[in-house]
């Protein structure tokens, strides 16, 4: 079975629903290269399952996911970022194909790479405790994993320059407001909200459904063929950028980076 392979997501599934968690709760959900190599995987496997209907995305614990994690960051050698742009491709790209539906239950925060699986998804419900960041700026990095794809499809490209550009968190309620979930629902019903959607998918005209999904996500896919290898290449330059390790730096010495001035 291909879930057996995997060791940082979970999966459970229940009738045609697989709900599938980021499972590294004590490190608050973030995507280390363990996770990212998974998450590589993982739409593919998902899109040739014939058992699988619809799916559930999740977090173990009190978080969605907080994007990368900072360890892999500054210890990243030339072949593991090199690794880490062709899964990133992947991640994005199989996501856009899989068709079966996807559900998020954006549980606490989703930051970074976080924000861009939740905000991919088909339909989105948060709870009121959740936050939605891209917070790749506050890293020194462009924001190149997908979020300018789906952002100003579900913002505007008014918000989306001024949240990308930012990093600034946004609270579940205004995330509603603008556009970027659908729903916004108490913790304790958060999963339950979310997988009866899942379940009322999966139990759906299957062809129908993927009928209705495939050619909407056609429109995003086009999208990522315009902008998404320039943001992968702007944000692999930026890895080697001194206001990147500067960012490292600071977030580990928990104090505010000081910046370069070569923007000027």
């Amino acid at each position: 079975m291909w879930k057996s392979k995997y060791k940082l997501l979970a999966f459970k599934q229940e009738d045609g629903v697989l709900t599938v968690a980021f499972n590294r709760p004590e490190k608050l959900n973030a995507i280390n290269a363990e996770v990212h190599t998974e998450l590589s995987w993982l739409w593919r496997d998902i899109a040739s399952d014939k058992s699988v209907r619809a799916v559930l995305l999740t977090g173990e614990g009190r978080t969605f996911s907080a994007g990368g994690d900072i360890d892999w960051f500054k210890n990243m050698t030339p072949n593991a970022l090199d690794t880490l742009f062709v899964e990133a491709r992947s991640i994005v790209f199989d996501m856009l194909d899989v068709p079966q539906p996807i559900v998020a239950a954006v549980n606490g925060a989703a930051t970074g790479l976080g924000a861009t699986l939740a905000l991919l998804s088909d339909v989105i419900y948060a709870s009121e405790t959740a936050i939605i960041a891209d917070t790749h700026v506050l890293a020194g990095i462009g924001a190149g994993d997908g979020g300018a794809v789906i952002w100003p499809w579900l913002c505007g490209m008014a918000r989306a320059k001024q949240y990308l550009m930012t990093g600034d968190k946004i609270p579940a309620r205004e995330a509603e407001r603008i556009g970027l979930v659908n729903q916004v629902v108490a913790p304790d019903e958060l999963l339950e909200t979310a997988y009866k959607m899942a379940k009322r998918l999966a139990d759906g005209p299957q062809l129908a459904i993927r009928a209705t999904k495939l050619p909407l996500n056609k429109i995003l896919r086009d999208t990522a063929n315009l902008a998404f290898d320039y943001s992968l290449a702007l944000e692999k330059e930026c890895f080697h950028s001194p206001d990147h390790r500067e960012c490292v730096s600071a977030f580990i010495e928990k104090r505010a980076p000081v910046f370069s001035r070569e923007g000027d």
